[in-house]
């Protein structure tokens, strides 16, 4: 098996003896700086992924290729992230998979955009604002690479407006009012397609339910929380400092007027 060794080009993940994490282009005439010396990113291209090397103070660095929570972490951005946390989540709950078309609006940054193409998703994106579409390309591109930008299609509009397009399998909604935009799904989502909401407080989740009507069935709403644990030979706890809430998710199925036979007493 051939060893994939690193090229001008690629995105790497620089580790210092501190475990602080920088990312890094390789350019060819490029350089990584830091406040305990230079490295030369012409003396990283070769090298294998897990290589050790030592700048011009001596200090030691690990290099890696970035995995995309590495990325999402550290990419550059417009708009507050969605965290690893709960893009995973998301993507379970919304049953994203291959081929899916999704509807996704609040584009921000990318990090969801990013997620759910990786996991092979279609997605048609509206963002109001034009850098933040932008920069979500930008970091698409950067991480998936050109061809990902073949599904992924934004534009600049406000989908409290409207949703164009029919049968999409999946709408995804991060944005202030998500419930003035579950009519537009309703048109929108074929039947037993699934809406998926993240919304910071939990007011914002109760509005979301209330407005599903007798089209939507097993709605439900949960929060993530993310606690690491610090094991040191016998020694083990929970680390002082956890990721606790960043956003509730909701989520409902869609089956349109076949609701209404289930309003039908069958005794």
């Amino acid at each position: 098996m051939s060893v994939r060794t690193f090229q001008f080009g690629e995105r790497v993940l620089i580790i210092d003896s501190k475990k602080r994490r920088y990312l890094a282009t390789l350019a060819e005439k490029g350089e990584f700086h830091s406040h305990s010396g230079v490295i030369a990113h012409s003396k990283i291209v070769g090298l294998e992924e897990g290589a050790l090397i030592v700048n011009s103070k001596g200090s030691a660095y690990s290099i890696l290729r970035p995995t995309l929570e590495d990325f999402v972490i550290e990419m550059p951005r417009g708009a507050q992230v969605i965290y690893p946390k709960d893009l995973a989540p998301i993507c379970m709950i919304a049953d994203i998979g291959p081929g899916m078309k999704v509807f996704e609006t609040g584009i921000g940054s990318g990090a969801l955009s990013m997620t759910m193409l990786r996991y092979g998703a279609h997605i048609t994106g509206y963002e109001i604002r034009e850098d933040f579409a932008n920069r979500a390309k930008i970091n698409v591109r950067s991480f998936l690479g050109e061809d990902a930008l073949d599904r992924y299609d934004i534009h600049i509009r406000d989908s409290y407006e409207g949703i164009e397009g029919d049968q999409y399998d999946r709408v995804v909604l991060d944005l202030p009012e998500p419930w003035n935009v579950v009519p537009h799904a309703e048109k929108a989502l074929r039947k037993g397609g699934l809406l998926v909401a993240y919304t910071p407080s939990i007011t914002q989740a109760v509005q979301v339910r209330q407005c599903f009507g007798k089209y939507w069935i097993e709605a439900r709403t949960l929060e993530v929380l993310h606690r690491t644990w610090h094991i040191e030979g016998m020694a083990v706890r929970p680390d002082h400092r956890m990721v606790a809430h960043t956003a509730f998710l909701t989520v409902a199925r869609f089956i349109g007027a076949n609701a209404e036979l289930m309003d039908t007493d069958t005794d």
